[in-house]
């Protein structure tokens, strides 16, 4: 009788998230016949390019909520089978995040198509000598209500029969989740490196709260790696070592800055997090001298310590890991 592997299990406990977001662009196809015959270059020389039939300027707010949308993916799962695989007991929370950036979408939809002719009146007169131009590429209002929606689905993945051959594909994005979540945690480090701490000789308590959503993504998937918890516990006894007023400086700003720093090594994440495992203490740790003084290769790939001010910022080297 053929049994599911183990690490399939993980499958249990996730449910996988696809976000379909379309949203009309305003752009259209520039064509030889927009040029009044003049002799152009052949196709396969030099490719056309577009030309807008509306202030895009106006659509902005429809990539807006999709970018909401993804950030909050994101935060809470990893990526999975060109979706998200989130925790099954966050889905009803992602569901009305989702819900609420509908709602949200479909409103500024029906502004926007409510003054759309409008918007094209205003751009045309905004670009006089081009009206037949933008004339002779408009689409009508039903068009563009067709190109914008929003839309998610929720399904969950069973692990096939063994005996199954397209199984195997399945199999290795399961077994590599945990690679990937580390990877992405990595990524978002590096990125609060450059935002928060990067030069900085104090910081506010704000520059904690991009530490809390790295704390709450390792601890809502540590069932899918077994040093994610140990790595939220060495995030969590940072936060707490912080005084909880004032701006924070000194001793703990290095220390925070070395936390930031081996987050954005995969290498080193996993490396501390199995020291956790193996009975070290997350306080001793995060203020280990050797945690203060991790290196950091910039752009160039000169190594430059965390507690000076580097024009680069940490380096993710999986060194084979991955």
């Amino acid at each position: 009788m053929n049994t599911v592997p183990c690490e399939m299990k993980i499958l249990d406990r996730l449910v996988a998230v696809n976000l379909s977001v379309a949203i009309w662009t305003a752009r259209k196809k520039l064509t030889a016949a927009d040029f009044g015959g003049a002799e152009l270059p052949p196709e396969e020389l030099a490719s056309w390019g577009s030309k807008k039939v509306c202030d895009p300027e106006r659509l902005r707010i429809f990539s807006t909520l999709k970018s909401r949308a993804v950030s909050q993916l994101d935060k809470i799962g990893i990526r999975f089978l060109g979706g998200w695989a989130i925790p099954e007991d966050r889905a009803e929370a992602i569901n009305q995040f989702l819900r609420q950036i509908k709602t949200e979408f479909l409103n500024a939809k029906e502004s926007f198509l409510n003054s759309y002719d409008q918007a094209v009146a205003s751009w045309v007169d905004k670009h006089p000598g081009w009206e037949q131009l933008i004339a002779a590429s408009t689409v009508s209002a039903d068009y563009v209500r067709s190109r914008l929606s929003f839309t998610w689905q929720f399904y969950k993945v069973a692990a096939p029969d063994a005996s199954v051959a397209s199984s195997e594909s399945l199999t290795h994005e399961v077994e590599t989740l945990g690679n990937t979540l580390f990877g992405e945690i990595a990524k978002e480090a590096q990125s609060i490196w450059k935002r928060v701490y990067e030069g900085k000789t104090e910081v506010s308590h704000k520059a904690l709260s991009p530490l809390k959503i790295l704390h709450g993504k390792l601890s809502g998937l540590s069932f899918v790696e077994p040093r994610a918890a140990p790595v939220a516990d060495l995030i969590e006894a940072a936060m707490l070592s912080v005084p909880r007023r004032g701006l924070i400086s000194g001793a703990h700003l290095v220390m925070l800055q070395g936390l930031v720093t081996m987050l954005s090594n995969p290498t080193l994440l996993v490396h501390h997090g199995q020291k956790v495992i193996d009975g070290a203490s997350p306080k001793s740790l995060i203020f280990s001298p050797h945690l203060h003084h991790l290196p950091i290769e910039n752009n160039e790939g000169t190594e430059t310590k965390n507690d000076q001010p580097t024009s680069g910022h940490p380096f993710v080297d999986s060194l084979g890991l991955w």
